[in-house]
């Protein structure tokens, strides 16, 4: 069974402002999107966790349309998610969106930090600068040719840009009707909203959500208990007391080393509450 994970979000992008205006002064540099097959490349690596399995040299992959089409690895998401789940926990308490939701949409959009707009203008979230903005830019083609991108000097800064994104426009308003730890209704209510025009935006986000359980971080902010999901489609096993590596082959029919091989596991240590690719 392939471990591929096709995720896209399609051509057409959100139409992002905000209300702040930086002061400095505009630096406009112009960026072509690459041509040709992606790169791979990543500038840090994950901790590995209780939640996050260990990687190999040859872990699974997936395609995350943000403002290119970039291959990036299992190993890559989950250091992105380490690099910034606190901001995101952080800003689910100050603007009271949920991290996982926060988290999804910047791996989805930033191509988890290896899209050209996340590396050359800390711009996570394809926000255009539109007529009210002062401060750096880069010029990039997107639905036209050599549109006007915010420049931040920290990540930071486009993640609370994107939540004060969400947080002054009324057509979000129904979106804080919702509990915070109701990351489908948010995802659905994105799209509603006019956040994307795919009309596949929710399942793509949700499928990332449940994929790296980055609702666990939504439970944390909240002090609730968090509940691991498994996949309905049975392409998944969650590790329950006294399972061991070689029980669940056995019940998938599979062997340890294939087993190993589709989580990217270094060795046979799993933890209660793990999601196991089985399929």
């Amino acid at each position: 069974m392939s471990l591929m994970l096709l995720v896209a979000c399609g051509s057409s992008r959100p139409v992002i402002r905000t209300t702040k205006k930086p002061t400095t002064s505009t630096t406009v540099r112009a960026v072509k999107k690459p041509v040709g097959k992606p790169t791979t490349t990543a500038s840090t690596r994950p901790t590995s966790t209780n939640n996050s399995p260990s990687v190999q040299s040859e872990p699974s992959t997936e395609i995350l349309e943000a403002t290119t089409r970039v291959k990036v690895t299992t190993e890559m998401v989950l250091a992105y998610i380490e690099k910034y789940k606190t901001i995101a926990k952080a800003d689910m308490v100050d603007y009271k969106i949920p991290a996982s939701i926060t988290l999804g949409q910047g791996i989805l959009e930033s191509g988890a930090g290896t899209g050209p707009l996340s590396i050359q203008a800390n711009n996570h979230f394809g926000i255009k600068c539109h007529k009210e903005w002062n401060g750096p830019s880069v010029k990039y083609d997107d639905d036209s040719e050599q549109e006007c991108f915010r420049k931040y000097t920290e990540p930071s800064e486009s993640y609370r840009d994107h939540s004060l994104f969400l947080t002054s426009r009324d057509r979000y308003s129904n979106l804080f009707k919702l509990e915070r730890n109701d990351y489908k209704g948010w995802a659905q209510g994105l799209k509603n909203a006019g956040y994307a025009t795919d009309p596949a935006y929710p399942a793509k986000l949700i499928a990332l959500i449940e994929r790296y359980q980055l609702h666990q971080y939504d439970a944390e902010v909240l002090g609730i208990d968090y509940v691991p999901t498994v996949a309905a489609d049975g392409s998944t096993h969650l590790v329950e007391k006294g399972d061991t590596l070689y029980s669940i082959s056995k019940k998938y029919n599979i062997t340890v080393d294939d087993l190993k091989k589709k989580n990217n596991l270094i060795d046979n240590a799993i933890s209660i509450g793990q999601s196991l690719i089985i399929k």
